[in-house]
């Protein structure tokens, strides 16, 4: 019997991080050494009352049940954390969970799109803003963020025709792979936009919690009018290194919360409750650990982006998010390539800015997820093998 997998699997192809692990594993098999930059799963480990919060409701056989929603203590934890990091008054009905931010911006997309709708997601951009909305059948388009425009999209030129069709929009600051935050005018901007043109507003906020140099994270749900247009989805992943157990939230405008809501109860019965209950536990706890990762973060970002320059490839800092992006040094031009090369001469594995969208080409990402000494290896690695010419 033949199997014969849908059309719209054509379009999947293995991920570029799939394609970079096996490179990896080929190296690591010949007993090279191997830097891993690629992707984003934090080394840091959640703080011991998390973890012991986690444990200690896993070991009660009651809460092996189905949840079917949030407990009410998670509902209050949420709402005090963001009324104290952002002065966000949130109600009950203006947030719900998800399993981690992918799942959920996969999901919405199939809770607020129909066929031939129009959904606008950045180049670059995280390609999971495009997974949803494409398996509705939806059209994504993608705005273009421009290094001469601080990567923000240009609002005041942007094509009328083309925002009067759209559904809904996708913006995420601090940007990942970009690694820039946003000035509070450009959302008061958006917002502004997102009213002219009746576009629902998708707002991406895992990385508030990791910025650089004094900067401070905000969330979109913090200006004036962001609940009419829009929702937000912030996750414990990156802040609290809860990557595995796989909790996340959208809040904001109550209707798009709860047709949300609406979508997943026919499709999943709720958070295991101990994820649940590391989650209170994260988010009523101390936070000193957290400001802790923030300032390891940034000491690696001086020693990665800080060494590059220092050998004449010009990798800026980054502003935000446990990432680094920069061009590609003098005398490369296709990401891939020079990624591919970069691992079999130096042992640094990066991503490729090509794959996140076309405007990512002549770029590429670095997880900030080694410590300081390392950081300082990779940069003589690079150094030494000869593909800077500064």
């Amino acid at each position: 019997m033949r199997i014969q997998s849908a059309k719209r699997m054509e379009s999947f192809q293995p991920g570029i991080f799939n394609v970079l692990d096996e490179r990896k594993k080929e190296r690591q098999a010949q007993g090279k050494q191997v830097y891993n930059l690629s992707i984003g799963t934090p080394d840091f480990l959640p703080e011991p009352h998390v973890v012991e919060a986690l444990a200690r409701a896993a070991s009660d056989p009651k809460n092996y049940r189905y949840s079917l929603g949030e407990t009410p203590e998670l509902v209050c934890a949420v709402q005090r954390w963001y009324e104290r990091r952002y002065g966000v008054a949130l109600e009950p009905d203006e947030l719900t969970a998800s399993y981690g931010s992918q799942e959920g911006l996969t999901h919405i997309g199939w809770a607020l799109c129909d066929p031939g709708d129009v959904v606008l997601v950045p180049n670059p951009g995280y390609p999971i803003f495009e997974i949803g909305p494409y398996l509705c059948g939806a059209r994504c388009v993608g705005y273009e963020l421009r290094e001469e425009n601080g990567f923000l999209p240009d609002l005041e030129h942007f094509d009328p025709e083309l925002a009067r069709q759209a559904k809904f929009m996708v913006v995420s600051y601090p940007a990942n792979p970009l690694c820039v935050t946003a000035p509070d005018s450009f959302y008061e901007r958006l917002i502004a936009f997102a009213r002219q043109y009746e576009i629902i507003l998708i707002h991406d906020n895992a990385y508030s919690e990791i910025l650089y140099d004094g900067r401070v994270g905000k969330s979109f749900l913090s200006y004036p009018g962001a609940k009419e247009v829009g929702v937000e989805f912030n996750s414990l992943s990156k802040t609290y290194n809860l990557t595995g157990a796989r909790i996340s939230f959208v809040l904001g405008n109550r209707e798009i919360v709860g047709c949300f809501r609406r979508l997943r109860s026919q499709i999943d019965y709720g958070i295991f409750l101990p994820v649940q209950a590391a989650a209170v536990a994260a988010l009523n706890g101390p936070q000193d650990g957290v400001e802790r990762q923030r300032l390891a973060y940034q000491a690696r970002r001086d020693a990665l982006c800080g060494g590059l320059r220092s050998i004449g490839w010009n990798v800026p800092d980054s502003q935000g998010s446990m990432f680094a992006w920069g061009p590609l040094p003098a005398g490369y031009e296709n990401s891939v390539a020079f990624c591919y090369e970069l691992l079999d001469r130096t042992g640094l594995l990066c991503t490729p800015g090509s794959a996140f969208g076309s405007l990512g080409e002549g770029y590429v990402r670095f997880a900030l997820v080694q410590p300081v000494p390392v950081m300082k290896e990779i940069v003589a690695a690079v150094a030494d093998s000869g593909m800077v010419r500064g």
